[in-house]
């Protein structure tokens, strides 16, 4: 019965960290909207913004996490939007790396305290 009951409450926990989660991901799609970003798009920016010459694709993903495929198309949707530039990485030709443009570095900036003020909001109020 004690085994049960801790595999409710630890379920019970495990459901309200993804609520949680969902909740703050669509305030922050609200908010950031406004902006011409989604929350997905902001976490690459905000990746991106924390580097000086940015980052190859896979230190990206692994940071984001989102796969392959689905960062592939938000940057290219990104670079569309002159937000960041693809170059091919020094370290590996094979390799890309993708960096803030100054657009994208003043976008990020913008948007930044709507993000944080999101996130205050949602995971400590």
């Amino acid at each position: 019965m004690a085994a049960k009951k801790a595999e409710r409450a630890l379920v019970d926990e495990w459901r309200g960290i993804l609520a949680l989660h969902a909740r703050t991901q669509c305030e922050l799609d609200r908010a950031l909207h406004q902006h011409g970003l989604c929350a997905s798009d902001f976490e690459v920016l905000d990746v991106l913004a924390e580097g000086t010459c940015g980052y190859r694709v896979q230190e990206i993903s692994d940071r984001v996490h989102l796969s392959q495929s689905a960062l592939s198309r938000l940057i290219v949707r990104l670079e569309k939007g002159d937000l960041v530039e693809r170059g091919t990485c020094v370290e590996d030709r094979r390799g890309v790396r993708v960096a803030l443009t100054g657009k994208g570095r003043a976008l990020h900036a913008e948007v930044l305290p709507v993000q944080r003020a999101v996130l205050t909001r949602m995971l400590r109020g």
